[in-house]
């Protein structure tokens, strides 16, 4: 695979740059050490491209896992406890599934990494909700989120979602102090 966009979100492509540069050496070298012809996989029950081969997320996810582990890096897990007093005077709540967690993909030097084939709702929680709450909690101070161009998106299952969208919308929602410097990777085969 290969970089086809980068947008610097709240100064992340200086703050990768400075403070992570073998880091970064580190996730260009295994973006390019995807292989993605071999996760042309998932075959579309879609009725817009019924039977056409499609780059299958989780195999694509898979080589991801992989690759970042080889170079060291680790996913983080937290435990969620959930709050129960706020509920109303009255309300009985059926026991919270114990469990919940929240994870980031891969974490090295408090660099936090998120590689995103879903939902454009997930790519805006990765890095306005998500990557505040791992910094919070002193996981880590930056981010890098690798997402698809939109190339690459229209040959994905309909609804995933695309860098030209997300960094659209970034740019319109603007920067709020609580945010993480992240450095927005597009991705192509």
């Amino acid at each position: 695979m290969k970089i086809a966009g980068e947008y610097s979100f709240n100064g992340g492509r200086e703050a990768v740059q400075k403070n992570y540069p073998d880091l970064l050496r580190d996730i260009q070298h295994i973006i390019k050490s995807v292989d993605a012809s071999i996760c042309k996989t998932k075959k579309s029950k879609e009725k817009t491209m019924p039977g056409k081969l499609l780059f299958s997320p989780k195999e694509l996810n898979k080589q991801f896992k992989t690759l970042f582990a080889k170079k060291g890096w680790e996913s983080v897990r937290e435990n969620c406890d959930y709050p129960e007093q706020y509920y109303v005077k009255g309300y009985r709540s059926k026991p919270l599934h114990k469990g919940a967690f929240r994870e980031m993909d891969f974490v090295k030097q408090k660099l936090g990494v998120e590689v995103q084939f879903g939902k454009y709702s997930f790519m805006v929680y990765n890095v306005a909700t998500k990557m505040t709450i791992f910094k919070n909690l002193g996981h880590i101070d930056t981010g890098v989120e690798i997402v698809p161009v939109k190339a690459l998106a229209d040959e994905m299952s309909s609804g995933v979602s695309y860098f030209e969208q997300f960094v659209w919308d970034l740019e319109k929602r603007g920067i709020s102090n609580i945010d993480v410097p992240v450095l927005i990777l597009g991705i192509d085969v």
